[in-house]
């Protein structure tokens, strides 16, 4: 990742880093939306062009962490993938990236973070909290405590013992912090600092939760998988492939858009590619996301 594309956004006293592992890439509406007629996405090209989607009118999807840094704290919300993986997605297996210089460029080496939230812990967002080194899986932040949803444990050891491929990355990417004893199993509204907290967001998993931060009457949310993409914003409603619980799911979106319409929240989407953060907007009898803050 070039140095220019870490970007941050300032929240009260509250500084939000993203650091992108994976830059944009395709994501045709048959992943997502399989067995959905017509096209999905057309109908909203004009406010979702150029960032999130391609010039052949596909959605476009990254994958990217954010870095919390409170006057007290320094948060990792999620971790991407990792290196030296083999994944259930050819694409991600045996990757080699620079995410950790690149994180140490944006001026947060490994060790100075003191807590990993995790919204859940889907392979892909739960990736970097080890590293390989000399053939074993180690904490990657040795300093911090790894906050892991209690719900959400419970189900990824259900899929595990049912030998669900979303469980294959437990013994590389989740276990060990366990082992470690680094990992705190907490609520989905847990609260890590008075900025920072967890905000339940079931449907994508059963555990599943954003990340609040508040600071000098400012709000933003991480959304997690709440939304892989902006098109949701608009069409809610319709089942994605990508979620465990696909009617809590699109309640939850529906809920989160009504409740952060109008600008009342900055909310950054961990797999919206740049520009990444925006606002939701009311739009007739549906939504938006918006880059740019309502007046």
């Amino acid at each position: 990742m070039a140095i220019e594309d870490i970007k941050s956004w300032q929240v009260g006293d509250v500084k939000i880093t993203r650091i992108v592992e994976t830059p944009s890439i395709v994501s045709p509406q048959s992943l997502m939306y399989p067995g959905e007629e017509g096209d999905l996405i057309a109908p909203h090209r004009e406010w979702l062009h150029p960032g999130f989607m391609s010039p052949l009118g596909q959605m476009m999807i990254a994958w990217q962490c954010f870095v919390v840094e409170t006057p007290t704290r320094r948060i990792m919300v999620d971790t991407c993938i990792g290196n030296d993986r083999v994944r259930f997605f050819e694409i991600f297996n045996h990757m080699q990236n620079a995410f950790l210089d690149d994180l140490a460029a944006a001026g947060y080496p490994p060790e100075s973070i003191d807590a990993v939230m995790c919204t859940h812990l889907h392979y892909d967002h739960v990736g970097w909290n080890t590293r390989l080194v000399d053939g074993v899986w180690v904490p990657t932040f040795p300093a911090a405590r790894y906050l892991f949803g209690r719900v959400e444990w419970q189900e990824i050891q259900a899929l595990a013992a049912a030998g669900d491929w979303h469980a294959d990355h437990v013994p590389d990417a989740v276990q060990p912090i366990v082992d470690a004893g680094l990992a705190d199993f907490v609520e989905t509204n847990h609260k890590v600092c008075d900025e920072v907290w967890f905000e339940p967001s079931p449907g994508h998993t059963a555990g599943h939760a954003s990340v609040h931060i508040a600071s000098q009457g400012e709000h933003a949310v991480i959304t997690g998988d709440l939304m892989h993409h902006p098109v949701q914003c608009a069409i809610w409603h319709r089942h994605s492939a990508f979620d465990h619980h696909k009617d809590e799911a699109c309640a939850t979106r529906k809920s989160f858009l009504e409740r952060y319409e109008g600008g009342k929240a900055l909310v950054l989407g961990t797999h919206f590619p740049d520009p990444t953060a925006g606002y939701v907007v009311r739009h007739r009898d549906t939504w938006r996301f918006d880059t740019e803050a309502p007046q």
